[in-house]
């Protein structure tokens, strides 16, 4: 996947600048609500707090919220930058603490490099968080900085440079070892890298059963031997050997082990050969490993490998670790993360990737099997059983080793309660962006020519989503993408239709296709020459997977000839839009969003049939709400018995998809009001399909929800096609743009299979 610097700069300047904000959590629309928030009625638990100073955690956003703390001395690769340029990788922490463990962050930036004075900083700021992730101090500095501030604060304090490797790695190194039959307690162990990452690995791995005397570090200058004077400090002492080896090549003969936490290319062809039978290689260097897998396969086949890298199986990812381990350790209200919660973080991951592997985390890694092998040691990143195994862990470990304030009984409860925070629903663009890059789909854009277009096109190549097919004047085309700064490197097609070598072929079946619709020969030759009517006929004829268009024309300007060239799915007789709407509590499918002004009942039911094929298709399971005024039979109106009749229909076509109504929209997405006032209802847990009496209702929701309610619309996803078609809005930007291609690209891998 390639990342261009103008992506990356639009990402982070577009719209909002920053990537996290502070949304409230409580009512502020009335003067009531505001003299509850703050003066006078905020003394209430200001006293409450005064009384009991642990009531903090129970009026306030302390025991959910974490500081992510850095003096950006040893950001990422680039190294002492300062604070204000580590700032937007503090903010990405935030993002992801956030996006997979729910965990809100205030990312704090700190502009001093003196020990003491970031131990005081931080040791003051313990009222406010409930805790504290170190991230991107240099060594040595960071562990006199995290050892102190463990020893003085009373909430847990976590160093993810050293702790979060150490834990990801140590789960694959266990099960790596299962692999090759090797006893932990004897195993000739290589780090080379003596900064922090190194340091927490070896700590913790010992702690597993490496034995120190199987140790062998090494830094930029070398072993780390007894006598050694040069670049040495306190740390490093703890690891000096009796040794005559001075060199990584030295230290590498009849190891077991490599972790590599140091640079790329650093580890040779010939080191690997002179490795133990069998051997372990962590090459974890980013963004390019100290020797690449294709390197040391190519000299043996013996070896189970990891790197750092998401393009290569067994990924040491940190978002693996300190999301989860933060959410346990907040749940139980630990005082501290010690070893044995992050011993029992690294077990649950290890033993996680022994299980069975569920069809959506293989669809979303590209459908092929994934087992518990060489290949596969630790979890995948974006596998949604994370959050359930590690976090209870984590907390488990909190209650047992005392550190926990606030201990869970119900552990069963607990898990829930976490997928709760977190549904697999909220996974929607990260599935369809996977299940796209299985196998690269033909997505042609008739609007070959504008910039949007484009920049789309570029993104979706270097994320190896599609291949464009790109409509319009050639010449036009290069020039834009010359003025914008893009390069295709050939993997674009671009197509004049005018000149296009199969012409005469695309107008001889859109003749025959039309012949008796009043279209003549010269009209379709004609026809064959706009971009739209062109585009479908590519689709139609196997020259594409699919089009995506729409962003210069009319909704209706799009469709028609999506219609007349591809036409519907056969027994389908209504076409209907549907947009997902990804809302904080989670995504929800709105239909008919575009096409059906006043459906009847048997098109309703044909509209819920789509949605809940294309919502099993991306593993979400459909729980369809027929909307209405009404709620099961309040009210007597034809508009409310067509929604009732519908369900009725509905049930009797497809019994093993939930759905119900009649129903009002606030109780569809409500399972407490169900339970409350309907409990009958089959909608336990709410619906996320929802299916609108008419086009009015439907267009206004998910309008009010994207401007209003600041969801995140995706869409619309055009259903009921013979081949993937879907149309783009006419204010679309090149993010929505790239989000409907993939969805097109999903669909056409879908439609094949």
């Amino acid at each position: 996947m390639k990342i261009r610097p103008e992506d990356a700069l639009e990402y982070h300047s577009s719209g909002r600048k920053g990537k996290i904000e502070i949304s409230l959590t409580k009512p502020c629309a009335t003067q009531r609500d505001l003299s509850l928030a703050y003066t006078p009625g905020v003394a209430v638990p200001c006293l409450e707090i005064e009384k009991n100073v642990d009531d903090v955690y129970k009026y306030t956003a302390k025991g959910n919220l974490v500081a992510v703390v850095s003096n950006g001395t040893a950001v990422l690769g680039l190294g002492d930058i300062g604070p204000e340029a580590g700032k937007p990788v503090m903010e990405g922490k935030a993002l992801l603490f956030k996006r997979f463990a729910d965990i809100d962050v205030f990312d704090i930036e700190l502009r001093g490099k003196d020990t003491n004075d970031i131990i005081k900083c931080v040791e003051m700021l313990e009222p406010t968080f409930g805790g504290i992730n170190l991230e991107d101090i240099k060594a040595p500095e960071c562990f006199e900085i995290e050892q102190e501030l463990r020893k003085r604060m009373n909430i847990p304090v976590f160093h993810d440079d050293q702790h979060g490797t150490a834990i990801i790695s140590a789960a694959g190194l266990l099960n790596a070892l299962e692999l090759v039959g090797k006893d932990i307690s004897k195993v000739k162990v290589v780090y080379n890298g003596a900064g922090a990452s190194a340091m927490a690995c070896s700590k913790l791995h010992m702690l597993f059963g490496i034995k120190k005397e199987n140790i062998m570090m090494v830094d930029s200058k070398g072993v780390l031997y007894k006598g050694r004077t040069n670049a040495m400090n306190k740390y490093k002492e703890d690891f000096v050997v009796e040794t005559k080896a001075r060199t990584l090549a030295d230290a590498m003969v009849g190891a077991d082990v490599f972790f590599g936490l140091s640079v790329k290319d650093c580890v040779t062809k010939e080191m690997v050969k002179s490795m133990a039978p069998n051997a372990i290689i962590f090459a974890m260097a980013n963004p390019d490993p100290e020797i690449s897998p294709e390197d040391a396969m190519s000299v043996r086949n013996d070896i189970v490998m990891a790197t750092g890298r998401s393009d290569y199986p067994n990924q040491v990812n940190n978002v693996l670790g300190f999301p989860f381990i933060f959410r346990g350790a907040l749940d139980v209200r630990a005082t501290t993360i010690n070893e044995e919660m992050k011993m029992a973080a690294a077990r649950a991951l290890a033993n996680l990737a022994k299980e069975d592997v569920p069809d959506s985390v293989l669809k979303a890694y590209g459908g092929d099997p994934i087992r518990f092998g060489k290949d596969y040691i630790i979890p995948k990143p974006l596998d949604p059983r994370v959050l359930r195994w590690v976090a209870p862990a984590v907390a488990k470990a909190a209650v047992e080793t005392g550190v926990a304030k606030l201990p869970i009984t119900d552990w069963e409860k607990y898990a829930d309660q976490l997928e709760e925070r977190l549904g697999r629903s909220k996974q929607f663009m990260n599935f369809i962006f996977h299940k796209a890059r299985q196998k690269k789909q033909r997505i042609v854009f008739p609007e070959g020519e504008e910039v949007k277009i484009l920049r789309a096109a570029q993104i979706l190549i270097d994320q190896d989503l599609a291949t464009p097919i790109l409509i319009g004047v050639k010449e036009r085309i290069e020039k834009v993408i010359e003025e914008n700064h893009l390069d295709f490197e050939g993997q674009a097609e671009i197509i004049d239709p005018k000149s296009f070598r199969d012409h005469d072929k695309f107008a001889a079946e859109y003749y025959k296709i039309r012949q008796r619709k009043g279209a003549t020969k010269f009209y379709a030759d004609k026809t064959m020459n706009l971009r739209f009517f062109f585009s479908m006929m590519m689709v139609r004829l196997g020259y594409a997977d699919g089009v995506i268009g729409g962003l210069t024309t009319t909704y209706p300007d799009t469709i028609r000839p999506a219609l007349q060239v591809i036409g519907m799915k056969q027994g389908v007789k209504s076409v209907a839009g549907m947009y997902a709407v990804i809302a904080k509590k989670g995504t929800y499918f709105f239909a008919d969003t575009t096409v059906n002004i006043n459906p009847d009942a048997e098109t309703l039911v044909e509209i819920a049939q789509l949605a809940s094929t294309i919502v099993k298709r991306i593993d979400i399971i459909p729980r369809i709400a027929m909307l209405s005024f009404s709620n099961f039979g309040s009210t007597k109106h034809p508009e409310a018995d067509k929604m009732r009749a519908a369900v009725d229909l509905f049930r009797k076509r497809n019994p093993d998809i939930l759905i119900d109504g009649e129903m009002q929209a606030d109780i569809a997405v409500s399972p407490e009001l169900l339970e409350k006032e309907y409990s009958f209802s089959t909608l336990k847990q709410g619906a996320n399909v929802l299916i609108f009496p008419d086009l009015n209702a439907a267009n206004t929701a998910y309008k009010l929800m994207g401007r209003i309610g600041e969801a995140e619309i995706i869409g619309p996803i055009l259903m009921g096609m013979a081949k993937p078609v879907h149309v783009l809005q006419h204010f679309a930007e090149v993010t929505d743009i790239v989000n409907m291609a993939a969805i097109c690209a999903a669909d056409a891998i879908d439609s094949k299979s």
